[in-house]
């Protein structure tokens, strides 16, 4: 089967192309930063990946992230529908949805979203779905949340260098629960979509358990050889720091601050009784390990 991915370059694209070419794909890698460019037309499947990133340093113009968040992917996806291609994938974000959460996030929680990132996702949601699907065709829209894997970088290595540096974790006293999504198990959950014949939606794709910060240091501090440090600080110091940190370039600001210590658990039960499976392969904690075990071996 021949798969076009866009954005093949980058953390999700390069690991997603070499697990469908393992499974005997044959991958034809887009990019988009050329004005021409088209689809192959003998293509079975399109798994649009290529995007502007959330920015958590704020730094962005509002109109990138539209730019090449919808305009882009409306442009791929009036190609795709001109096409012979049966499969559209395009990977939005639970961001797409809710920038904070009360409870857990499946795909029928209201979509309010609050920033340029998340906004600019929302508006290419809402036209791949105002379009008209011809019959034979999938349109699935994937909202992953938090990905990571061997190689990523981010804020799971912030974290990382923390414990490992034997430096206490200052906000043990945020009680939170947060979910991850392994890049094993989002690799899985891509290839077993566009081999089934699960309807056209929206779906959620996340590990099957969320993770407090205070566990993912303790998996840091158990996969690294080290002690584990929990500093139980006053939240509202902590607050005000990370709102100083908002007018001065300091570590923490308060989007990183929001990432680390709030409530943001997605539900995953959609995609699994389409497909038919009770659990994903790679546990939430194997998958932090593997990502855990990968910083190690790069130092």
């Amino acid at each position: 089967m021949k798969i076009t991915i866009t954005g093949a370059s980058g953390f999700v694209g390069s690991n997603l192309s070499k697990y469908l070419e393992e499974k005997g794909n044959t991958i034809d890698k887009l990019s988009l930063r050329k004005p021409d460019f088209s689809l192959q037309k003998d293509a079975k499947a399109v798994i649009h990946l290529a995007g502007k990133a959330h920015d958590t340093a704020n730094t962005s113009a509002d109109d990138e992230y539209f730019e090449i968040n919808t305009e882009l992917t409306k442009k791929l996806f009036d190609d795709f529908l001109n096409s012979e291609i049966k499969d559209f994938l395009f990977f939005s974000s639970v961001k797409a949805t809710a920038d904070t959460l009360e409870g857990i996030l499946d795909e029928n929680h209201p979509s309010s979203p609050q920033t340029p990132y998340g906004r600019s996702k929302w508006e290419a949601e809402k036209y791949l779905l105002s379009k008209n699907l011809p019959s034979g065709k999938r349109l699935f829209i994937i909202r992953p949340c938090m990905i990571h894997g061997p190689g990523n970088k981010g804020n799971l290595n912030l974290l990382y260098k923390v414990v490992e540096k034997g430096i206490p974790w200052p906000l043990a006293s945020f009680e939170n629960r947060r979910s991850f999504l392994s890049i094993d198990n989002l690799n899985y959950l891509v290839d077993k979509i566009i081999n089934s014949d699960i309807p056209s939606g929206i779906y959620n794709f996340a590990d099957d358990k969320a993770i407090s910060t205070n566990e993912l240091v303790s998996i840091i501090a158990k996969t690294s050889g080290k002690r584990e440090k929990l500093w139980h600080i006053s939240a509202g110091l902590i607050s005000g720091v990370a709102k100083l940190g908002d007018k001065i370039k300091l570590p923490l600001n308060t989007e990183r601050l929001k990432k680390l210590t709030e409530n943001y658990v997605v539900s995953n039960q959609k995609i699994k009784t389409a497909l038919n499976i009770d659990s994903l392969p790679i546990s939430a904690e194997e998958g932090m390990k593997k990502t855990i075990e990968s910083f190690k071996s790069s130092k």
